[in-house]
């Protein structure tokens, strides 16, 4: 057990793109962890070694410092086990301060040697504790149909033997148009595993699954992506804030409660006396949400044929629906994630946002959400460069302001086409437009494969930069090694650089204004050239380009 290292892979949600999940993969020193298994299971010893590598995963993932919902594997035995056969894995959440609400147990094979009774109930002790459920390898494993039916799981994951043989097995595309409509209808989540071809990913769409796992997500070699390295939702919604995207605190609304036992005349005489609210969310005694209730559907079972004498003197939650719950340190776009994937006819329900603690914080209205979500991109699309879609300075400024205020080191580079009227005036300006065009991809490119870049276009051939002190080196080399041309024609560019040590500047504008001269100085080089300043020193180092034999056409 001890030679088993973990490695964590993500699951990503095709409606925003982002990281949503990450599932903690075992790997032994030698062999596959199924072996690892089943000698456990010779020696009668397979419960204690499930828990114990679901236990070492949860340690694993505290590393993991975007803290995305962790998928744990286990066997189905496991899974039906007494409550004290898992303390080791709710002691482990324990030290790490992770609630199980955050942790989702993929309950896998084998299935036929568990009895369904305990698996059922088994199931029902881990929903108590909070862990939401799903099962994995469906399609290839020794899933029971009527328990995929009877367990109320949150999530079933296809099995990748069974992705491979779409499209053209009609058998299995019949198979798996089924389970999606089984999920449409019930509410579970479906995730594709084993998405490795573009091909597949338009297949998968096309089936209308949400949800993805695979090496096309994770290049090969980095399938599995160890601990903290991985790009969560939370993160990458980050830097869409950075953009002028809201954040989830600024749709929160106050939320109407009723206590959980509330019976439907309650929650009746509330909605109909405040003509505004939405829906009503039922809370326990420490504020934690139960249930909520969706106005419409709950008025038209109330006050249809016979509604009131049915239901007026019995528990609201009868007519009530899970509560679509979210953290209040989640972004709008997890919100957004979560609604997507949800029931589709739930998709306009109120969000009820919780604290730390799961109490009921207030609500987001989905419309709200959506408008203002729109609103921002709008925004965001009006501000980038109708040639390149890149966006304007404001994005290298706000960058640079972030790494001032975090006392980080920066560079900042200013990056321009040499003597680009000439190119305009003898190849073109289309010819010209192509070179711009092409820069602009270079760079997004190199923004995107070495991470902690901000590229902006700031009008005409000019471009900003802004990244880490170790980053500018393989970026500047990569744009002046291109042979760049316009309709055949040599083109080369100038680079100039401030490297800003920590609280070396005190603003975005006084590294503008120091950039000015070095644009200068590159300028007067020979060929695509590139200078360096600091703002603790007047020299400069020419890390590119020769003397000029005359004055440069700019």
């Amino acid at each position: 057990m001890n030679q088993v290292q973990f490695a964590f892979q993500p699951l990503y949600s095709l409606h925003t793109g982002s990281a949503v999940a990450v599932e903690a993969l075992a790997r032994p020193a030698a062999g596959r962890i199924s072996e690892l298994l089943e000698s456990a299971m010779r020696l009668g010893r397979l419960v204690q070694a499930d828990a114990g590598l679901a236990a070492r995963a949860v340690h694993e993932a505290q590393h993991d410092v975007t803290r995305l919902p962790l998928h744990l594997n286990v066997t189905a035995l496991t899974a039906a086990s007494p409550a004290p056969a898992l303390e080791p894995l709710l002691s482990a959440l324990r030290d790490t301060e992770r609630r199980p609400h955050d942790v989702v147990l993929e309950v896998g094979p084998p299935f036929h040697s568990t009895p369904p009774a305990a698996l059922l109930a088994g199931l029902d002790r881990l929903a108590a504790h909070g862990f939401r459920i799903a099962f994995d390898g469906l399609g290839a494993a020794d899933l029971p149909l009527n328990l995929l039916a009877e367990s109320h799981a949150d999530m079933v994951k296809l099995d990748r033997r069974s992705l491979g043989k779409l499209p053209d097995d009609t058998p299995t595309a019949a198979l798996t148009e089924a389970l999606v409509h089984f999920a449409d209808r019930t509410g579970i989540r479906l995730v594709a595993t084993g998405v490795e071809t573009e091909a597949q990913l338009a297949m998968v769409r096309g089936l209308g699954i949400g949800l993805v796992q695979g090496h096309l997500f994770a290049p090969a070699g980095q399938g599995s992506i160890p601990a903290g390295a991985i790009t969560p939702a939370a993160s990458g919604s980050e830097d869409y804030r950075s953009c002028g995207t809201p954040a989830i605190k600024d749709f929160l609304r106050p939320a109407r409660t009723v206590p959980a036992d509330a019976t439907c005349e309650q929650v009746r005489a509330v909605l109909v006396d405040d003509v505004a609210l939405s829906g009503l969310v039922g809370v326990d005694e420490d504020g934690k949400p139960r249930w909520s209730i969706d106005r419409t559907r709950f008025l038209l079972a109330v006050t249809g044929p016979f509604g009131h004498a049915l239901h007026a003197h019995r528990p609201a939650e009868r007519l009530a629906d899970p509560p679509h719950v979210i953290r209040n340190s989640a972004s709008a776009l997890e919100v957004l994630d979560m609604v997507s994937d949800g029931p589709t006819g739930r998709a306009s329900d109120d969000v009820v946002v919780i604290d730390e603690s799961g109490r009921c914080q207030g609500v987001v209205l989905v419309h709200e959400l959506v408008r203002g979500m729109a609103e921002a991109k709008v925004e965001q699309a009006a501000a980038l460069n109708p040639l390149t879609r890149l966006p304007g300075s404001d994005a290298v400024a706000r960058d640079v302001d972030r790494r001032i205020s975090a006392g980080e080191p920066l560079v900042v580079g200013w990056l321009d086409i040499d003597s680009f009227k000439k190119i305009n005036d003898t190849a073109g300006f289309a010819a010209g437009d192509d070179v711009i065009r092409a820069i602009g991809r270079a760079l997004t490119r190199l923004a995107t494969d070495l991470g902690g870049v901000t590229v902006s276009h700031v009008g005409g051939d000019d471009f900003l930069i802004s990244c880490g002190p170790d980053t500018i080196r393989p970026l500047a080399d990569a744009v002046l090694d291109t042979q760049w041309s316009a309709d055949g024609m040599p083109v080369t560019v100038s680079l100039s650089t401030l490297l800003c040590p920590r609280r070396s500047v005190e603003s975005y504008n006084e590294i503008s204004r120091r950039l000015a001269p070095l644009k200068k100085d590159a300028k007067n080089l020979r060929g695509s050239s590139w200078v360096c300043g600091r703002p603790d020193t007047a020299g400069i180092d020419i890390l590119r380009g020769g003397p000029q034999a005359s004055a440069p056409a700019v």
